[in-house]
């Protein structure tokens, strides 16, 4: 096994040089902080520099390991040990499980610490942190715990009236309790507490702001527009839409039969992507909100908290990232009424809208970006260089290619196409297109999706039926 190379593919691992016994303290850290979060691999004779050390005692430093794990940490975690020989020279790898009992607390001197991950550091969760481990280890979510507000000093008009306008079903008293609004107690839990008409959560606000130029502070009028909203989270994302409605542009043109319309931003990018700040933040974090940053060539979208899984979005494939939900109780309700994805893929809706506007281009792709502790879409203005230099037209761009078309007239040659022969293979529109067989294994997903197409029989003897051209 080639010790570098494992590292090199490890994205959760941390390195020693040797097994310190006096100072257990200074690998046990590790150790609590992969248990806390999502694991990770402990190697032992291995420097700072990546020079394979080796051990000298392997064997005696895995039982001084093991037992120095049993006797020092508090719960204990699930671990495997693995020794490893590499040109005559021994290691020991140190494999360390998720736990499901968080935290996982060093014991040391009489202290009791727990740690966490902050790059490829471990450090000592603070008592937000802390908080968050609990509930972890509860097996249970910030938005689902209790308040200490009854139900007779709230009210859900705004809940109600949307629910009913956008399900046509009708919102009852005991729905409060079924979707995990209120407790067998009557009192409201925290996604109660939001999505009551009252101003109940402090933290439940968003910071909108339109600024003049590309940055913060670009001139001396630095803000064209800024507003803040507080209270029912409905309420936060209908103020937000509005906001940004009012402070981006919408141009068009006229074509041969109607008016082309091009949004600075696809409203549907621009939905998910609140929609997910308000519905992914950490509430518990105590006076943090969400903010709204428009520029003049790209929308800023930032929520408190990372990745719910502890993951860095910037680091996975957002098309296939799986569904984290760290209020799961929002994310049904919101679900529920069409206002989000209940199967998890908003970020890949936010880049599909992208896709299907006329003037896209690779380089206005919406880019995610996450911490441990906060999350970023960046959405760009498509217009942007339209509006300042119309030697800009992507039409124009000599990075594009000139066969290229927008994704919105691909779908509708690949509809076209099936319709003419419903066996061509995607291999074969991969050809005919001049995209990657990815890229059509994305746009017949989509399709399938929105109903426009229907695949009968298998792989090779299969067909595809089409129900309708694409508008």
């Amino acid at each position: 096994m080639n010790l570098l190379k494992y590292i090199g593919e490890t994205t959760s691992y941390d390195k020693k040089e040797k097994l310190e016994t006096n100072k257990p303290k200074s690998w046990l850290k590790t150790v609590s902080a992969f248990a806390n979060e999502n694991g990770g691999v402990l190697i032992f004779g291995i420097s700072d520099k990546d020079e394979l050390i080796g051990l000298k005692d392997y064997k005696g430093d895995s039982e001084v390991i093991s037992e120095t794990i049993k006797t020092k940490m508090d719960p204990i975690p699930r671990i495997r040990l693995e020794n490893y020989n590499e040109n005559e020279k021994y290691f020991i790898v140190l494999h360390v499980d998720a736990g499901s009992e968080t935290p996982y607390y060093v014991i040391d001197g009489g202290n009791r610490t727990s740690y966490i991950r902050i790059g490829n550091q471990s450090v000592a969760a603070t008592s937000i942190d802390l908080k968050k481990l609990v509930l972890k280890g509860l097996n249970k979510t910030f938005d689902i715990m209790q308040t200490d507000i009854n139900i007779k000093n709230a009210t859900f008009n705004k809940l109600r009236i949307e629910y009913e306008r956008r399900t046509n079903k009708r919102f009852e008293e005991k729905d409060l309790f079924s979707f995990g609004l209120v407790t067998k107690d009557n009192f409201l839990t925290y996604a109660g507490a939001l999505f009551a008409d009252e101003y109940l959560v402090y933290q439940s606000r968003i910071f909108c702001t339109r600024w003049n130029g590309l940055t913060k502070t670009s001139g001396l009028m630095e803000a064209l527009d800024d507003n803040e909203f507080e209270g029912n989270i409905l309420l936060l994302l209908e103020n937000a839409l509005n906001f940004i409605k009012v402070n981006t542009k919408k141009m068009w043109k006229k074509g041969p039969v109607y008016r082309e319309k091009f949004p600075d931003y696809p409203e549907r990018a621009v939905q998910e992507a609140v929609v997910n700040a308000l519905i992914h933040r950490d509430y518990s974090v105590i006076g943090s909100e969400v903010h709204i940053d428009i520029y003049d060539d790209r929308m800023e979208i930032y929520s408190p908290g990372g990745m719910y899984d502890g993951t860095l979005i910037q680091n996975v494939d957002p098309y296939t990232i799986s569904s984290s939900r760290r209020n799961p109780v929002l994310a049904d309700i919101f679900g529920r009424m069409d206002l989000m994805e209940r199967r998890g893929s908003g970020l890949k809706k936010i880049i599909e809208s992208y896709e299907f506007e006329k003037f896209y281009m690779d380089k206005l792709k919406p880019e995610f970006k996450s911490t441990q502790s906060s999350f970023f879409v960046v959405l760009r203005n498509l217009n942007y260089n339209l509006q300042n230099d119309p030697q800009n037209d992507p039409q124009n761009d000599p990075q594009n290619d000139p066969q290229k078309i927008s994704r919105q007239d691909r779908l509708s040659k690949i509809v076209e196409i099936l319709s003419e022969n419903p066996s061509t293979t995607r291999i074969e529109l991969s050809k005919i297109l001049g995209v990657g067989e990815a890229t059509i294994k994305r746009d017949f997903s989509y399709l399938k999706e929105i109903g426009e197409v229907k695949r009968i029989g298998g792989s090779k003897s299969g067909k595809w039926i089409v129900k309708q051209k694409i508008e």
